[in-house]
This record gives structure tokens, sequence and C-alpha cells, in this order.
């Protein structure tokens, strides 16, 4: 494959991380095909023209269709709401495209359902936005923990807050109704998580979970809560884990946690150490092991550097840190690897279906207050 032709839906915060990272990977990898970024789509003729300047795409359109439609187009990349999810991809599948979707896959369980089927029948390449993934200080621990460095895995714990509805004076949004979001603060920040403990510790089989909403009404933009509505989605969520392997975990998720930016963090706890990490220092990952001497004992700090690849294609300077785009590039080259047959695409839409179970699993845990098989 000497070229790849995207189109791209949505030139929101997602579409313009996805736009960076498609005129960055050339640059940065060197070894990769041509990328034609041939059309864009967004709501208004004045934003997508506008996008397509600035993000370098040949055309644009008010129809997200025609970039399904447009033949010079392989890759249809979705960066919409939640809720257009699953129609884009469906569209783009059946018209014979490889799909590059941000999460979650849908608004609900049967969405994901359907998407994976739909790509499995086609026979099309997909990969799902969970761009953590491809930190190097995540890859690196993924490589630790395969080593043996901390023994057998014994504990999982993770942690993702955001304090971006914590102020309970915030306008109703789409975020808070089940028919545009799916879900709150499980499809938004939770499903991280779970991408992150399927790929570090293995399957999720089994969870009992618990979600809340604390604001459960919100003003309008008028600042009036007559013009605003219930709150439909959840601000907190919290899971008993069982993973296939027989190790235990424990997940929560907070929107409304004052001070918490990104504090998408996690332990993984083994029979002769630890591995800790906190997103709001994604360069850094902390390794405990209990070897030596007892009174030396204690957590070594492991810098990212180029030693931790791909680290050093991006930069080639120790402790010159890498950002929150940057893992968008990286992802990129993964699908275009994946595309030429270099890689195996991770996470597709099958590996984004086991990590939706786990999420409606918990919805549906909370409201039957018992355990689910996910």
């Amino acid at each position: 494959m000497a070229s790849v032709g995207i189109g791209l839906i949505g030139t929101g915060y997602m579409g313009k991380c996805h736009a960076l990272a498609y005129n960055a990977v050339g640059p940065t990898f060197g070894d990769v095909p041509e990328l034609r970024l041939e059309i864009l789509a967004d709501r208004t003729d004045e934003i997508a023209s506008q996008r397509s300047a600035e993000f370098r795409f040949a055309r644009h359109s008010t129809d997200w269709r025609d970039v399904v439609a447009d033949p010079k187009v392989d890759v249809v990349a979705i960066t919409t709401p939640n809720a257009l999810h699953r129609e884009m991809a469906l569209a783009a599948i059946d018209a014979g495209k490889h799909v590059y979707c941000e999460k979650p896959m849908g608004l609900s369980l049967q969405d994901a359902i359907d998407m994976a089927e739909a790509a499995r029948r086609a026979g099309v390449k997909t990969l799902i936005g969970y761009n953590y993934l491809h930190n190097p200080a995540v890859l690196h621990a993924k490589a630790l923990i395969d080593d043996g460095a901390i023994g057998r895995i014994v504990g999982f714990r993770g942690f993702f807050d955001e304090d971006y509805l914590a102020d309970p004076d915030l306008p109703y949004s789409w975020r808070c109704r089940v028919d545009e979001a799916g879900t709150g603060a499980l499809g938004d920040m939770a499903c991280h998580l779970v991408s992150i403990a399927h790929f570090l510790v293995g399957p999720i089989a089994a969870v009992m979970g618990d979600i809340h909403t604390e604001h459960d009404h919100r003003v309008g933009t008028d600042g009036s809560a007559q013009s605003g509505g219930a709150v439909e989605t959840e601000d907190l969520a919290h899971a008993l884990l069982r993973f296939r392997s027989g190790v235990r975990g424990t997940l929560a998720s907070s929107r409304i946690a004052w001070g918490r930016k990104n504090h998408l963090a996690w332990e993984i706890h083994g029979s002769t150490g630890m591995i800790t990490f906190d997103q709001e220092q994604m360069n850094e990952l902390m390794l405990f092991r209990n070897d030596g001497d007892p009174a030396r004992h204690g957590f070594t700090r492991i810098l990212s550097a180029p030693v931790h690849r791909p680290f050093g294609q991006i930069t080639s300077g120790s402790g010159h840190s890498i950002g929150f785009n940057d893992l968008k590039i990286v992802e990129v080259v993964h699908l275009l690897r994946g595309l030429t047959g270099q890689q195996d695409l991770h996470p597709d839409f099958e590996d984004g279906l086991a990590i939706e179970r786990v999420i409606h699993g918990i919805a549906r845990s909370s409201v039957d207050q018992r355990w689910v098989e996910v």
C-alpha cells in the first residue's frame, strides 16, 4: 500500500488531535505509507472549510456521507459525539472502508455488537482510539510484566478522575443524556481503565458495579432550571473486577473530582513487586521490586527516554517529555502498519466489544445488585 486516503468526520477536540497526527506521522516515523488527507466533514460549511484549510485536507463537506462515499478514501476516521458512531461506522463498513473510530463504540452494548459483527463479515480493518495504550511508559510496563519484573500478577487497581462536571452550576449538555452519550463516567473515562487492564493483566470475566449521579439536575445554558434537565448519565462509577486469570481488581472513575484533570492512574500488584502510573505525569513509571537489602527498598522512578520505544522517534532527548497528541501519532503509525499487514491492529472492534461488555456490565450490575459475567 503506497498511500492511504483519509476521510475525517468531525473536527472538534479529537478531530484536531487526529489531524495533528496525520500531518506529523511521516516526519516522525518516516517508514510509513504516504497519507492523503482527502476530505473532512463537519456541521456547517464555515467550520468545514476552515478546518480543511487548517488541517490540510483537500476537500470538505457538510454531509458525512460524502466522506464514506468518496472513492479516494481508504480509511474513515470518526471523531464525532457518541450517538453518531454506530451509523457512521456501519455505513463506512458497508462501503468497504476501513474504520478508525474514537471510543466508546456507541450508545449501547448492542451498538458495539452490531459494529463488530459488521466489520467481521466485511473483512475490513478497524481501530478504536484508545491512545493511552500507546504511551511508551505503558508499553514499557507491559514489557516489565512480561519479563517477570514484579513476579506473578496478583492485583489491579485503576482510577480515572476528572473535574469537568464537578461544578453543579455547569449547564446541561449532551453528556447528560443517555440518547446522546449512552453512559457518563463509564463510557467517557472508565473504558480507558478497562483497556489498560485488558492490555496489562488480561480479560476481565466478571464485575460487581455501583454507579451514581450526584448532580441529578442541571440548569440550561441560560442559567434557568426550567430550560435544563434531569441528568441521566452517571457521575461516579466503581467496580470490583474478576479477571479470567483469577486476578482480582478494582476500578473507580469520577467526572466530579475537584482538582483532577486527567488522573488516569493504575497499579499492578505482583508477587515480588509493583508498577504504578499516573497520566498526569505521563512520562514517568514507578517500579518497586522486593529484592536486596530491605533497608534499601523503595520505588524506582523510570523516566521515559529513547530506550523506551517509540519515545525516541518523537524526541531524541531523555527527559524531553512527550504529550497527549504525540500518543495519537504513535496510534496512527500503528494504524498504518496494521493496514499494511506489519502489525495486528489493537484494539480493533472485537477488542472494543470486550471493553464495552465490561462497562455495560458494570452499569447492569449496579441496577441488579449482583455480580455480572461479561
